[in-house]
């Protein structure tokens, strides 16, 4: 997923210095890990560009980088206390790492196609695996058809398998979306990373609203990134999200999570559906989620 940030850097004579400190080829893409100044940032090499896909401050890993990471924790003012955590993306391993500081007795599974993004999160981004934090290296889609089977249940399931410019069709569907709702736990929430600004934005609103009904959006208003809250059984009021909001930010705090802020960009599709009521659904038959990307 494309990820927007204004980012400190090096300046000289009107040019940005970084260095590459690892570079290798991958089954599925190029992937760089560059440092600028105090910024170290995994990217991938796509057919049309280079794009951030991790970044950690190395004198303060713990404070987050990109506004979409700390939107992610919205999540938290809708269902608190998360006890069974999967995340679909690795990247460098930076919402596993901090949900494992916030609830550590919390088991998390990280699932990551790419057995070299998991391997350059551990060489690099401090990625921490043990007992209760584990990874696997699986199509996102394979490992939740599977866990259904198994009849596993999450309570906070983090959607973050976006590459660049390339958007999976088959982690955009009415079909994946049922699945991933059959293995959501009672009371959890689903926590979508999406691309907002293209032809995209309005089919995969209608396609989330067709399996999960009204959903909260989180984003700015530059909508350069939105964070889709789906799966709620109920919406909490304004009085229960506040003291959640008082609650969660001492500790969000040394995360760079402004939490309260956070709480005013969440958007309520009850409220409003911002998508023709005629739009068409994604499905496994209809996915021309690469196309509408523009």
């Amino acid at each position: 997923m494309l990820k927007y940030l204004l980012l400190p850097l090096i300046v000289f004579s009107g040019f940005a210095f970084s260095n590459v400190i690892h570079e290798e080829r991958s089954l599925y893409r190029n992937i760089i890990v560059e440092e600028t100044s105090d910024l170290r940032c995994l990217k991938f090499n796509t057919k049309s560009s280079q794009t951030s896909q991790s970044c950690m401050y190395k004198s303060n890993p713990d404070k987050l980088v990109f506004n979409y990471t700390k939107l992610t924790f919205a999540s938290l003012l809708v269902a608190d206390s998360p006890k069974n955590v999967l995340i679909i993306g690795l990247g460098g391993g930076t919402l596993s790492n901090v949900i494992h500081e916030l609830y550590p007795t919390a088991k998390i599974h990280n699932v990551e196609i790419d057995p070299a993004v998991t391997k350059v999160a551990r060489d690099y981004f401090n990625f921490i695996e043990n007992d209760l934090v584990t990874s696997s290296v699986q199509d996102g889609r394979i490992f939740i058809k599977r866990a259904a089977i198994k009849k596993q249940k999450y309570d906070w399931i983090i959607l973050d398998a976006f590459n660049g410019d390339y958007i999976p069709e088959h982690l955009l569907t009415k079909e994946f979306f049922e699945e991933v709702q059959s293995v959501l736990g009672d009371g959890g929430v689903i926590a979508a990373n999406t691309f907002s600004s293209s032809k995209l934005y309005e089919h995969e609103s209608a396609t989330y609203h067709a399996v999960f009904g009204d959903f909260i959006n989180v984003s700015r208003e530059n909508r350069s990134n939105r964070i889709i809250l789906a799966g709620l059984k109920s919406i909490p009021s304004e009085a229960q999200i506040n003291t959640r909001v008082n609650a969660l930010a001492p500790k969000l705090v040394k995360y760079g999570i402004d939490i309260k802020a956070i709480s005013q960009f969440m958007h309520f599709t009850k409220d409003g559906q911002d998508w023709p009521a005629d739009t068409k659904v994604l499905t496994d038959q209809y996915s021309p989620a690469n196309l509408l990307n523009f």
